[in-house]
């Protein structure tokens, strides 16, 4: 015993000075198989550092083995302060809300981004000044925008399933990096699965069949695991069909069986429901042991002290723990905290200036920002304001000076708001009034004596201030405006209240421009109607302001696109629990004519299509075609095209959406110009769940393709048989 505790003193002295080149244990020799270098861990822990290692922290600090940590990061690290750690806040890179970045349409982007974060995270980890582990990142959050009510939408890149997938995909990339043999960060996906309502979602249902299943609701979760190397994700709050999903069967028989799953962590509080909520288990420690039996190995709950006596009494054993902590330490083998820096490119991110303060990290924010922004409507080309001829500007609304914060935001370096950004784009020379609403008169006022008036609106994304002291056993209180939700709380509206406002200042000045700056989709059909121009954005973006003017002028040519549904009425919707989405959800299904069609978003140019064609007759079973269209800008200024890929099978012998997306790709094209636009199709990408075999299926029936500029708005079609 003796001679062990001094090997460990000297491998974690060796460790910290960075020296450990001879390994006093197997485990510390970078040569040795993974799987070997685990089972010298796992022979070496005691049981109670077993079951500590199952939280959050999964260090052994006996073996001098680091935790790799754990923060939340679904668009930018959460370090906002710990008083009872005594933490201070760290800033760090804040990028829009995720539905702000799937409007993107860049996934290389998205991927970008997840390399500045990932960056950040090491640097914080590892810097003498901070050395605060942070290296397991809580995102990207790979769930979808079933309904527009969902109070979690901010966190989701959209209502699509190979969207979301594209861009969940993108962004674990960036936070794992392209090392051949070591993770940059490790991601961790966010909810599994269906979790797309929270009044009651401690022990709701969410219930549909197995082709909804695989073809819609796992699919982002398998992409990111299949094409960008996930190994972890969260077990959400709700059932599926019954069956709570931190205890279900499908994380056992799919996502650790098929995906290969390392970290399987329950969400806070999760354990606990399945008692008092689920009244499933008759206690806690019965629940752990489900948890840890069903394939949970990162406990956000109430446990340790549970799974002692489960092993004292012989419900839960070693082999059940190993087990556990065999798949876990994976990551920290992964993330090269056992192996000598030299050989790791990301163990050197540690010296000199903050990450966050670089030109870098700063040029991946703003761009983020700017493609973000989408154009709804612009009549008359009322946009871009024309500077030399604005003497006097109005910049009114509650969301006009300040940039808002989301739970699962950081403290961002700096924040630019819409105030602050048009008053920098137009200089001293113009007058800025502001007012942030219409008490005594202000916005009509300032309407009034302007040559143009910008009106930002929009939800606030924490219904109030004190989020944090909302909580109840049901979720977060209601919002004061029931048009806003948050997280445990969905809206009881889709109607936004300060369009009122927009009234008022539409009334006063004919030239307005409407910002609105929100988390989901609004029922806007006064202002669709009567509004010049409207502009919408996502939440969170430190670089908001310096975005939106630089569009509002000019300086940038919008190209985002909505990446869900906007219904006219919520009378088109659904029941908020009915999870079929073959009911009327999605572009792919809906009933009736929406308010924005899924993949609208306008440009200052415009582009004309044509020449759809495919690199072969006939695509096989189990083959890819490159289609090809051409792009020609039409305008006179430079902009970026979306062009979006829609597949139908008016053929098929089995139930398909009406469409369905199955590529896409964004392009920038100057004047006059003609670009070729190639996107690869898998036939892999057409296929359907085959409930009976248990598995995916290419049919052989031809498939229209469809390509357009939203799914409302196809240019060009053509057919493509599909071969056995």
């Amino acid at each position: 015993m003796q001679t062990n505790i001094l090997r460990a003193v000297a491998l974690a002295a060796a460790l910290c000075a960075g020296t450990a080149h001879a390994a006093p244990y197997p485990f510390q020799d970078p040569n040795l198989a993974p799987q070997q270098r685990i089972a010298n861990i796992l022979a070496l822990m005691t049981p109670d550092e077993k079951i500590a290692a199952l939280s959050t922290d999964s260090g052994v600090a006996r073996l001098g083995i680091p935790s790799f940590g754990s923060t939340e990061g679904i668009h930018g690290l959460v370090q906002r302060g710990e008083s009872k750690r005594q933490r201070q806040p760290i800033p760090t890179t804040q990028f829009p809300q995720p539905p702000g970045m799937g409007a993107s349409w860049d996934p290389e982007l998205v991927r970008q981004a997840g390399a500045v974060q990932s960056t950040e995270a090491r640097y914080i980890t590892q810097s003498a000044q901070y050395k605060h582990p942070m290296l397991m990142q809580w995102g990207p959050q790979a769930d979808l925008a079933r309904d527009p009510r969902w109070g979690r939408s901010e966190e989701v890149y959209g209502e699509d399933a190979f969207l979301v997938g594209t861009m969940a995909t993108a962004f674990t990339r960036g936070i794992q990096g392209d090392d051949p043999t070591y993770w940059r960060g490790a991601a961790l996906l966010k909810h599994f699965l269906a979790n797309s309502n929270e009044n009651g979602r401690g022990n709701s249902t969410s219930d549909f069949d197995d082709r909804l299943f695989h073809e819609y609701y796992a699919a982002p979760f398998r992409m990111a695991f299949e094409d960008g190397g996930a190994r972890a994700l969260m077990a959400s709050y709700n059932a599926w069909n019954g069956t709570p999903m931190g205890v279900h069967p499908v994380l056992r028989s799919l996502v650790i069986g098929k995906w290969n799953a390392d970290v399987i962590s329950s969400d806070g509080g999760a354990i606990g429901n399945l008692v008092k909520l689920y009244k499933r288990y008759p206690d806690q420690k019965a629940a752990a042991v489900a948890g840890l039996k069903a394939g949970i190995n990162q406990y956000l709950d109430k446990y340790q002290d549970e799974l002692r006596a489960a092993l004292k009494e012989g419900s839960i054993t070693v082999a059940d723990l190993d087990e556990a902590l065999a798949r876990k330490f994976r990551t920290t083998i992964k993330l090269g905290l056992i192996d000598p820096p030299a050989g790791n490119p990301y163990a050197a991110i540690k010296d000199g200036p903050a990450p966050w303060d670089s030109a870098a990290h700063k040029a991946v924010s703003l761009k983020m920002a700017l493609e973000s922004i989408v154009l709804m409507k612009n009549d008359g080309r009322a946009l871009p304001l024309a500077k030399p001829r604005i003497k006097r500007i109005a910049v009114i609304g509650p969301h006009a000076d300040s940039v808002h914060w989301d739970w699962y935001g950081g403290t961002a370096p700096y924040t630019v708001t819409a105030l602050a950004g048009i008053k920098a784009a137009v200089g001293p020379g113009v007058k800025v009034n502001y007012a942030a609403d219409n008490a005594n008169d202000a916005a009509v006022k300032a309407a009034r004596d302007a040559d143009v008036a910008i009106v930002v609106v929009g939800n606030d994304p924490t219904c109030g201030p004190n989020m944090a002291h909302e909580w109840t056993d049901a979720g977060t209180k209601p919002c004061a405006d029931p048009g806003d939700g948050r997280e445990g709380r969905d809206r009881e509206t889709l109607a936004l209240a300060q369009e009122s406002l927009v009234k008022q200042v539409l009334a006063a000045n004919p030239r307005t421009v409407m910002v609105l700056v929100s988390s989901f989709p609004y029922t806007i059909g006064w202002a669709k109607e009567h509004v010049p121009a409207i502009v919408q954005m996502a939440h969170a973006s430190q670089d908001q302001g310096t975005a939106l003017a630089q569009v509002l002028f000019g300086d940038y040519n919008p190209g985002g696109k909505l990446v869900a549904t906007w219904p006219a009425a919520e009378s088109q919707l659904p029941p908020m629990m009915d999870y079929d989405i073959r009911h009327g959800r999605t572009y792919m299904y809906f009933k009736g004519q929406p308010l924005f069609p899924f993949g609208h978003g306008l440009s200052y140019t415009t582009f004309k299509y044509g020449k759809l064609r495919t690199s072969a007759p006939a695509l096989a079973a189990g083959g890819t075609v490159d289609v090809d269209v051409d792009v020609t800008n039409t305008g006179k200024v430079a902009g970026d095209s979306v062009v979006e890929l829609y597949a139908a099978w008016p053929k098929s012998q089995v139930e398909r959406p009406r469409q369905a997306l199955v590529g896409f790709q964004r392009v920038n094209v100057k004047p006059g110009e003609t670009r070729t636009v190639r996107i690869p199709l898998a036939a892999q990408r057409l296929a359907y769940w085959n409930t009976q075999a248990g598995r995916f299926e290419v049919e052989p029936v031809p498939v229209t393709l469809m390509v357009g500029e939203s799914s409302a708005d196809i240019r060009l079609t053509t057919t493509l048989p599909v071969k056995r």
